[in-house]
């Protein structure tokens, strides 16, 4: 028995569908665009359907056999592109040219386009591709070749101050450092919050080398403080050398390592005579620099702007009589090993530029820092046995040793001889004034890092 026959089996086919009238009850366009509407109608509020939407056609699906003209010019170029892309390829495969000379090339490209717009005055901000609607370029930045060729080095010159308790030897080095740019304006005005607070006002220049919390209490330096400075020819080594009596064997060990000795005298009433005619450090300091082997002194008479002196040369040529016949006993020459300087450390007067001469006029000659950068250079033994007296030591992951090198050079790695003992020991760093370096040469203050060493074996 035959199944019962449906009205899908009637419609067969959109081709045996009899001729319906375009709208009627049968025709099945209008049956699905009434079904449609009726959903839209059931959906959320807002929610409705765009019946100007164009026909979804599927990529899987039979060509229709017509399409739009920019969609067969967007394909044609799409073949085009396709065959050049393959003929490139093929090009490259068949090409002994390696990939690298190609990047290389277009990195050229690049370099040489982005300069061309730097010359003609283009702008590359991102802000004006933006703002033009286009997409910046990605930007490719070259490797920088760094050239491994050693970097000259200035000649080094270790300079200590030396003087009686109070002269001002460590204001006039922490000015000098703020002259010369190792110590910032922003720091100098933290250090003199700081001393306003303890009631030290005239103190804060000379926190930029007593950093010990004691030294900056007591006022007086302990330790050998130690610092650098640079000129146009020369590298400076600030050894601040304490003027208490009591630290005398500190002194000694900064006085060993200096090649120019500064002696710092005070102008003020009163504290001239104590460090010079009443036992002070004033004769003590000199003598021993001299035996340390300095020969170059340099006599700064400081706090000529003090109220007791107001720049009067008359204490200036006081002083100076006083200490010309007992250096000159020591073996200084006073041609040619001396020279005299009025200054002011704390207002930096005569340290680097002179002062208005309707402050100062009987004095025209050479300021501080340019006279000792215009010094002759000093004999170094730079091709001889090397030969580093050790004045401190400490352990920091190992043994490590500071002094002045005299002779010879000191490369990280090589191995050395620790005398008296006789030990074997491997250079493993070198610190040159707080720079990391690999070899330091004669003249320098260096620290050492020593491998092999015991601490009791260098303590010898």
């Amino acid at each position: 028995m035959d199944p019962p026959s449906t009205k899908n089996d009637d419609l067969n086919s959109w081709e045996d569908n009899v001729e319906i009238e375009p709208g009627g009850t049968g025709d099945p366009i209008e049956n699905i665009t009434t079904s449609f509407n009726n959903l839209g109608s059931r959906s959320k509020p807002g929610l409705s359907l765009n019946v100007d939407a164009a026909p979804f056609v599927p990529s899987f699906g039979p060509s229709t056999g017509t399409q739009p003209q920019d969609q067969l010019e967007n394909s044609c170029n799409d073949a085009s592109a396709i065959a050049s892309a393959e003929n490139h390829l093929a090009e490259r495969e068949g090409s002994p040219i390696s990939s690298q000379d190609d990047i290389d090339s277009w990195e050229a490209q690049a370099e040489n386009s982005s300069s061309s717009s730097s010359t003609d005055g283009t702008p590359d901000d991102d802000t004006e591709n933006s703002g033009s609607g286009e997409a910046a370029p990605p930007k490719h930045h070259r490797k920088k070749h760094v050239s491994m060729e050693p970097l000259v080095k200035k000649e080094h010159t270790n300079v200590v101050f030396i003087g009686h308790v109070d002269a001002g030897k460590s204001t006039i080095g922490g000015h000098i450092m703020y002259l010369t740019g190792m110590v910032d304006k922003r720091t100098l005005e933290k250090y003199e919050r700081e001393a306003k607070e303890k009631n030290r006002e005239t103190w804060y220049l000379s926190w930029a080398l007593d950093t010990n919390q004691e030294e900056r209490d007591k006022g007086k330096t302990v330790e050998v403080g130690r610092a650098y400075f640079e000129t146009a020819n020369r590298h400076f080594t600030i050894l601040d050398a304490p003027g208490h009596r009591s630290f005398v064997p500190n002194m000694i060990g900064g006085a060993s390592q200096a090649d120019l000795a500064v002696l710092v005298i005070s102008a003020r009433k009163g504290e001239f005579e104590t460090g010079f005619e009443r036992g002070g450090q004033t004769r003590e300091h000199a003598m021993l620099a001299k035996a340390a082997g300095v020969k170059h002194l340099i006599v700064l008479i400081n706090k000529m702007d003090d109220p007791t002196v107001r720049w009067d040369v008359a204490r200036y040529e006081e002083c100076k009589e006083k200490l010309v016949p007992y250096l000159k006993k020591l073996g200084f020459n006073p041609k040619t090993d001396l020279c005299f300087m009025p200054c002011s450390g704390l207002t930096g007067a005569f340290l680097s530029e002179p002062v208005d001469e309707s402050i100062c006029p009987w004095y025209r000659g050479p300021c501080f820092i340019p006279y000792i950068d215009s010094l002759p250079s000093f004999y170094r033994k730079a091709e001889g046995p090397v030969r580093m007296p050790i004045v401190d030591r400490y352990r920091d992951m190992g043994t490590v040793v500071l002094g002045k090198l005299e002779s010879g050079r000191v490369i990280k790695g090589n191995t050395y001889m620790l005398m008296p003992n006789r030990t074997n020991v491997e250079v493993m760093f070198i610190m040159s004034d707080e720079i990391d370096a690999n070899e330091a040469e004669a003249g320098e203050n260096i620290k050492v890092k020593l491998k092999g060493v015991e601490e009791e074996v260098s303590a010898c």
